[in-house]
């Protein structure tokens, strides 16, 4: 049994009660979490994301529902990754911004963005009405691997990606940005972006989180190929 894995069975895991799905409308859904006081270093972060779970905020969780498996855990192997035309046009598009990673994204132009973007973007979903108070806990420094990435064009921000740094990829936490600029289509450069950084890093792969096959807001994210899921304790590549 290796080290991570040896860690990972002395974890303790709480499920929580049935509650409404966030993705699937007249479905109920089910969590389970890690114990929020265990100590979670890199090596158990990596495991963990090999097998499924996320990180939001705080707590890294998986969903445990007995009647649904919708949610599959999806990654993309960078090293395979070819950019298509229209993706090469995406980072063409986008030359002009400048990239650069800030120590921490709790200051009210941030703030603002964030609050604009699930406004326009999310007001449908449960992190809607944005407060300030959700937005620094769920987007924190997680176990002291997150970077977060700030796009700006001159001194507009126009993008944050939120991202953690794994023992063999970038884990893609969030990604918010200016919802009028839809001509720079910046989730799609953030993704794009996250992969080069995985190639120059020479890590393995980029972790998008949960892809939802029937979620429209979730299905974007089978657009980038090859891509992995974890399904049936493995991962397979999606077809």
């Amino acid at each position: 049994m290796s080290d991570a894995q040896d860690k990972y069975t002395q974890l303790k895991l709480f499920a929580t009660a049935p509650h409404p799905c966030s993705y699937l409308p007249d479905q109920e859904a089910s969590t389970v979490f890690v114990d929020p006081s265990a100590t979670i270093d890199r090596e158990i972060y990596t495991y963990l994301s090999e097998k499924g779970y996320r990180r939001s905020g705080s707590f890294l969780y998986k969903p445990d529902c007995p009647n649904c498996q919708a949610c599959i855990s999806l990654r993309i192997p960078v090293k395979d990754y070819r950019f298509s035309r229209s993706e090469k046009r995406v980072l063409k598009r986008n030359e002009d911004l400048d990239v650069y990673t800030s120590s921490h994204i709790f200051t009210e132009k941030f703030y603002r963005l964030y609050a604009d973007y699930i406004c326009v973007r999310h007001s449908d979903g449960d992190m809607y009405p944005p407060s300030l108070e959700q937005y620094q806990s769920f987007l924190k420094n997680g176990f002291n691997s997150t970077e977060y990435f700030v796009f700006q064009k001159d001194e507009e921000i126009k993008a944050v990606a939120v991202v953690d740094i794994l023992a063999n990829g970038l884990s893609a936490i969030y990604t918010f940005y200016d919802p009028f600029d839809q001509h720079r289509s910046l989730g799609t450069l953030a993704v794009l972006w996250q992969i080069q950084q995985a190639k120059a890093l020479e890590l393995d792969y980029v972790y998008l989180g949960y892809w939802v096959k029937d979620c429209e807001k979730m299905r974007y994210k089978s657009r980038f190929r090859p891509a992995e899921i974890y399904f049936g304790k493995q991962w397979i590549r999606l077809k």
